[in-house]
């Protein structure tokens, strides 16, 4: 079956059902105040840039959206919420977040701002997952931004059902835009059928395993790391083999988390002529969601056919 199937599929499933419940996922009945903007367009609040651009890309003239994490240059995990992110969220009507734990900081900001005719849109619920899924970077996943888009037009069109028709066909164009990350999967897995790569945590891994890339590194390590802990002796002696036994394709390099130790395995995957394949949490500045996914693709792909390293991607 091809990718591109299923990604219509799950979106179809979820537009419909969001559409029926009318903006489940916390959302209001009331439409009392419907823009909580004062230049008359609907406030929307992202934790992350990148459901920020598919907010403003579903919204188009009729949203004001703000994204609290944007900066693709600083560890996310540090981020500390200022005084004016309570401001925006007390003033948001619709509120976009991660879920799995990812942008927790959120949870505890909307508890002290509550607000019955806020809207709130969680990746995780939307997609049904449960609280102990183990890799919260939802946004590699192909399946999550059509499914986040859709249920976002829903409930912009129940907020303001007079532009009901360009959210349908934002989201329409929006949705032939994914297409591409699709067909570009379809199309690695089947140029480069057996890459392999080492991580130092597992920020991409979503796109990895749809593109059919097999993952060397233990996952213990990559949760350590993702968690702040230091790794065990023995996952670090296995994740130096990959790189000394030059037994990966890639190494696949968060570049927003770095420290003594991954700045390590980067040394050893270069003295070993191991490509790095830069991956970010947080979309950069310059670019839209699906450039962004096609771009860290395009990094794996420029790997595997010429061992060409990528060290950042903008």
């Amino acid at each position: 079956m091809q990718l591109k199937h299923v990604a219509r599929a799950a979106v179809g499933a979820v537009l419909v059902a969001a559409l029926g419940l009318a903006g489940g996922c916390g959302a209001s009945n009331s439409n009392s105040g419907a823009t909580g903007s004062s230049n008359g367009k609907i406030a929307v609040l992202a934790a992350e840039n990148e459901y920020g651009d598919v907010a403003q890309q579903i919204g188009g003239s009729h949203v004001s959206v703000t994204s609290i994490i944007s900066d693709p240059n600083a560890d996310p995990h540090d981020f500390e919420a200022k005084p004016s992110d309570a401001k925006q969220i007390a003033n948001a009507k619709i509120v976009i977040a991660n879920g799995v734990g990812y942008d927790d900081w959120l949870d505890k900001m909307l508890k002290s701002h509550s607000s019955s005719d806020r809207t709130v849109i969680s990746a995780q619920q939307v997609l049904g997952l449960p609280d102990d899924t183990k890799n919260p970077h939802l946004w590699y996943k192909p399946e999550t931004m059509p499914a986040v888009a859709a249920t976002l037009a829903a409930n912009l069109t129940r907020l303001d059902p007079s532009n009901a028709k360009d959210y349908a066909d934002n989201l329409q164009t929006f949705d032939t835009s994914v297409q591409k990350y699709w067909k570009a999967l379809d199309t690695f897995k089947d140029k480069y059928p057996d890459v392999s790569v080492a991580a130092t945590e597992p920020v991409a891994n979503y796109l990895l395993d749809n593109a059919k890339v097999t993952i060397k590194t233990p996952w213990s390590l990559q949760a350590d790391i993702m968690n702040g802990q230091d790794p065990s002796a023995q996952d670090s002696a296995t994740q130096m083999q990959l790189f000394n036994g030059k037994e990966v394709t890639a190494f696949v390099y968060n570049e927003q988390v770095v420290s003594d130790l991954t700045k390590k395995y980067l040394a050893a995957a270069k003295t070993n002529g191991i490509p790095i394949v830069a991956a970010y949490e947080t979309m950069p500045t310059k670019m839209h969601y699906v450039d962004w996914m096609l771009a860290e693709l395009n990094a794996l792909t420029k790997a595997a056919a010429d061992k060409t390293s990528t060290d950042s991607i903008e």
